[in-house]
């Protein structure tokens, strides 16, 4: 797997979290314990701190950046969807973004909440615990989320990386 230090800046990944050998890490980022990794997603920490909670998955051709002034911050058992885009924001516990939705500077999703697939969470809006963002740009919906228990799919990320962990081989 791709993983570089910048620098002083060095990646610390958790020997318990997944990694798929076709991501790339890069500088100031941390992946905690049984987090995963998917397969050409891309962690830049270059100019800011990304960090990445325990069983919290970032899907296939995810792209996580930060700034300076904002790190991207993932907390416990969320699920970042593939082809996401987040960049100096903060996902509380248990969030859901959904795949192509992009998470914008200073933007903070609150616990339990939900970007919609291909919604746009603009520069510094809140979404609070529980709500649903939805469209571009995205609007909130206020406990719009509070029917969606997506657990049994963080669960099933953790497991697959396990899986993956043990049995992934390249043949070609």
């Amino acid at each position: 797997m791709p993983v570089y230090a910048l620098g002083d800046q060095v990646p610390e990944v958790d020997p318990g979290a997944y990694v798929h050998p076709d991501a790339v890490i890069i500088g100031s980022v941390t992946v905690a314990a049984d987090a995963s990794i998917w397969p050409t997603a891309v962690l830049r920490g270059d100019f800011g701190r990304i960090v990445v909670g325990p069983r919290s998955s970032v899907q296939d051709g995810t792209v996580v950046h930060a700034g300076a002034e904002y790190p991207t911050l993932i907390g416990t058992g969320c699920v970042v969807g593939h082809n996401a885009y987040l960049e100096g924001c903060t996902l509380e516990d248990r969030c859901l973004v959904g795949s192509m939705a992009g998470v914008l500077p200073q933007a903070r999703i609150g616990a339990g909440a939900v970007v919609a697939a291909g919604a746009v969470v603009t520069a510094g809006v809140h979404v609070p615990a529980g709500a649903m963002a939805l469209g571009v740009p995205a609007r909130v919906v206020p406990d719009g989320a509070a029917s969606h228990d997506y657990s049994a799919g963080v669960q099933r990320y953790v497991d697959n990386a396990r899986r993956h962990a043990r049995e992934l081989r390249r043949v070609g």
